[in-house]
This record gives C-alpha cells, structure tokens and sequence, in this order.
C-alpha cells in the first residue's frame, strides 16, 4: 500500500474515532442535564446523583480528548497537503533534470559534429588558397609576352592543376 494511502487510511480512522468520541461526550452532557433534573424530582434517583460528579469528570475528559483528536487531525491534514505540494514539486524537478539529462546526452554528438565541421572549414580554406594560386600562375602564365621555366620558354612549360596542387612541369 502506498505510504500516502496507508496515511490516508489512518487519518480516515482517526477522524472516525474524533467523531465518535464527540458524539459521545454530547450524549454525556445530554445524559448528565436530564439525570441532573431528576435528581431533584424522583427520590429513587438520589443514588444516581451520587455518581453525577464523576460522571460530569468523565464527559471533561472525553470533550478535553475529542478537542485534541480534532487538533491532531487538522494538523496531520496540514501536513497531508504540505507532503503532496513537495511531492508535486518533486515530480516537476525530475522531469526538468531528465529533460537536461536527455540534452546533455546529444552534448558529445553535437562535438563531434562541431569538429567535422572545423576540420572541413579547415581543409575548404586550404582548397581556396591552393586554388587562388593556381589561378594566379595561370593567369602570369597566359599573360606574360614570355614565361621561362627552367630555362625554357612558355610554350615548352606545362601547366598541372589537380585540385589541390598546381605544378609547373
């Protein structure tokens, strides 16, 4: 049985026996305001009025114990509804802390994905450069009146561009 049930269940009981402890006590004082009215009509009462006294200190204790049986129960129903609002707030905290959890599971995907990345820009930024040159000499070598290149003229010189390097051959 779930604790809060089980809780539940006593306070139920508790409050059952509060209720009936006060009904009690109400018979008590009805009981002892009509015995008391014949005591002083019926003498063959007069006995019973012996007993009155004691009788009026029990119906005290039984009020005094109903009264601390309500405290009791208005206390233990404050502190019912103050355990339910920390469960409820408990429940909203773990499902933020699982939806962090379940973010901070993608955290080394979304590395490694950033690195892929870097490494990429890194080698794109090389195959520009390598690029620019190799525009840059085929453009010295279409417009320069004369290229020599190991002593030869241009038109013996061959240009080689295979997308990363360009070579003069």
């Amino acid at each position: 049985m779930c604790g809060a049930a089980k809780h539940s269940d006593t306070l139920h009981h508790t409050a059952t026996h509060c209720h009936t402890l006060q009904h009690t006590a109400t018979h008590c004082n009805t009981l002892l305001q009509h015995t008391a009215t014949h005591c002083h009509t019926l003498p063959h009462t007069a006995t019973h009025c012996h007993t009155l006294p004691h009788t009026a200190t029990h119906c005290q204790t039984l009020q005094h114990t109903a009264t601390h049986c309500n405290t009791l129960l208005q206390h233990t129903a404050i502190r019912c509804h103050t355990l339910q609002h920390t469960l409820q707030h408990a429940v909203t905290h773990y499902n933020t802390l699982q939806r962090a959890a379940t973010h901070c599971n993608t955290l080394p995907h979304t590395a490694t994905h950033y690195h892929t990345l870097q490494h990429t820009t890194t080698r794109c930024s090389t195959l520009q450069h390598t690029a620019t040159r190799c525009n840059t000499l085929q453009h010295t070598a279409t417009h320069a009146p004369k290229l020599m290149y190991s002593g030869e003229p241009r038109s013996k010189a061959t240009m080689n561009c295979n997308g990363t390097h360009c070579n003069t051959l």
